[in-house]
């Protein structure tokens, strides 16, 4: 594919920024950018499996070691029956498509979200392209799939009451790491939490995406509609991140001379 040909050069970029290991994105704003071109809201999904192959290259290049994208939630389910139908497609057409180039490029997929909840024809696709791009050991392109960030805290919790239940821990043996490591982002180890979450299209929330994940991310929003973001974009969200003061918390040196 086109896509790969020619990469773009972002050493200039890199030398310039502070690039974050792990960027998350809410990728919104596919049904506004269908209704201001008077077309069905599915042509807005249709572009934005585009716009994830374009991120996704410009992340690894960039040097991002894990891009979790936020493709289809819990809630999402409620929507017109034509329109998840497509949503559950898409999957299909997009690892059909772009598996190849992803393999080429180092690029590992993984997946967060019950997979067990998706058509079987989506599961397929999933665990192929999970398999076929298992020996990446480039960035990690992360997909939340059927994905809730309250529900995944509650398996999280009964998880840990088995291992309780089970006789393989005690209760007080639970802390913030342990936690962690049940959440579906566990095997993500250091980079689980991501540094940089970005949500397109204007809206101010989170959207019960990786709550217990996100507790110190820097969030930037646009008002960018999902199927026109580009790497420029992307680059704008991680120059904001470059200028933020990360504390966590407690204080820097900076910050000390300076009061």
């Amino acid at each position: 594919m086109a896509l790969f040909k020619t990469k773009t050069n972002f050493s200039t970029v890199q030398a310039k920024l502070k690039i974050p290991d792990h960027v998350a994105i809410i990728m919104d704003g596919n049904g506004r950018w269908a209704k201001q071109r008077l077309m069905p809201r599915i042509a807005g999904h249709k572009t934005a499996m585009n716009t994830v192959k374009k991120i996704a290259t410009a992340a690894s290049d960039l040097g991002v070691k894990v891009l979790t994208l936020y493709a289809f939630s819990t809630e999402n389910w409620s929507r017109p029956k034509d329109e998840v139908n497509f949503l559950m497609q898409l999957p299909i057409d997009f690892f059909n498509d772009f598996v190849p180039d992803l393999v080429k490029n180092n690029i590992r997929v993984q997946i967060m979200g019950d997979i067990n909840g998706l058509p079987k024809g989506t599961q397929i696709a999933v665990k192929n392209a999970i398999n076929q791009t298992a020996k990446g050991t480039g960035m990690i392109l992360n997909f939340a799939l059927n994905y809730g960030g309250q529900v995944e805290i509650v398996e999280a919790a009964k998880t840990l009451a088995q291992q309780v239940a089970s006789g393989e821990i005690v209760p007080n043996d639970i802390n913030a790491t342990l936690f962690s490591r049940a959440l579906q982002t566990g095997d993500l180890g250091d980079l689980a939490a991501p540094d940089l979450m970005i949500r397109t299209s204007g809206e101010l929330r989170l959207s019960n995406f990786m709550p217990y994940q996100a507790a110190y991310t820097e969030l930037y929003f646009t008002d960018v509609l999902w199927p026109d973001y580009t790497a420029d974009n992307l680059v704008e969200a991680i120059t904001s991140f470059t200028s933020r003061d990360r504390r966590f918390g407690g204080l820097n040196d900076k910050y000390e001379s300076e009061t």
